[in-house]
């Protein structure tokens, strides 16, 4: 595997204030890796980051070995670079069609729209099978569909997904986390941010515990599961008190975050 994304020391937050404080992470080619931990400790912020709707104070971030920091959004998406917020992205007023087309936006060449949209059909069947319908129609866990179908339009290389089973019964969030592995299965690679951090990290590769603006703790999506005190605060396996700093993961390979300093959390 190789390294597709790195934070190297990262701080970013909005207006004067800082909300991540110093983030290093890697993320390897092809696969997935999710971003768990408390409200606030910045998860959300690292994919605002990548994708360019905010730009580091501080710090690198790095895309198939370029830094990218500089660069607008439409640039980022240019170079394979699609992000999923955690609000409902799609028109709902516009029929499931229309909104795959609106993923296409930026593609000249009619012949690689008609095979772009036909992967993405063939991924997503419920977008022919409700192509005409209105997209505000369809259930939570459908609409997450269209919008996953959505972002192959773009032909990503690096999906980010904010929150993707927000909102969504247990059968729909299921549904939702099979058809990323899929998406990972076709060579795409996923950091997602994800609260449900049980089904996130069953479903990933690699994970990362963010506290307070910093990376804590990495390793395999499936180590973190049988951690015990990740399971206390982050899996409802008894009761979390206030925020811990948990001890730096020495498990590889896998996503990297540098051990913080002497600097108080």
């Amino acid at each position: 595997m190789s390294t597709i994304l790195e934070l190297d020391g990262v701080i970013a937050g909005y207006g004067a204030g800082d909300i991540l404080k110093g983030v290093d992470l890697s993320v390897e080619a092809g696969t997935i890796t999710c971003l768990i931990g408390p409200n606030g400790a910045g998860k959300s912020t690292v994919l605002k980051t990548v994708s360019g709707l905010l730009r580091p104070r501080k710090g690198t971030v790095t895309f198939d070995g370029h830094a990218i920091g500089r660069l607008s959004p439409k640039a980022r998406l240019l170079l394979g670079i699609v992000h999923v917020p955690q609000e409902r992205s799609l028109f709902p007023a516009m029929s499931v069609w229309d909104n795959l087309l609106m993923g296409g936006y930026l593609i000249k060449d009619s012949k690689v729209l008609r095979d772009r949209l036909d992967e993405a059909v063939a991924s997503f069947p419920i977008c022919r099978a409700r192509a005409g319908e209105h997209a505000g129609s369809l259930s939570g866990g459908e609409q997450k569909q269209v919008e996953l179908a959505r972002t192959l339009v773009l032909d990503p290389r690096l999906i980010l997904l904010d929150e993707p089973s927000i909102g969504l019964d247990p059968k729909s969030r299921q549904l939702v986390f099979e058809s990323i592995r899929a998406l990972s299965s076709s060579g795409r690679t996923i950091l997602l941010v994800e609260q449900n951090a049980r089904s996130g990290l069953a479903a990933s590769d690699f994970a990362a515990v963010m506290e307070s603006g910093r990376v804590q703790l990495t390793s395999t999506g499936a180590s973190l599961l049988e951690n015990p005190e990740v399971a206390r605060l982050y899996l409802g396996a008894g009761t979390a008190g206030h925020a811990t700093v948990l001890a730096p993961s020495t498990d590889s390979p896998g996503p990297s975050a540098r051990t913080p300093g002497e600097e108080p959390r």
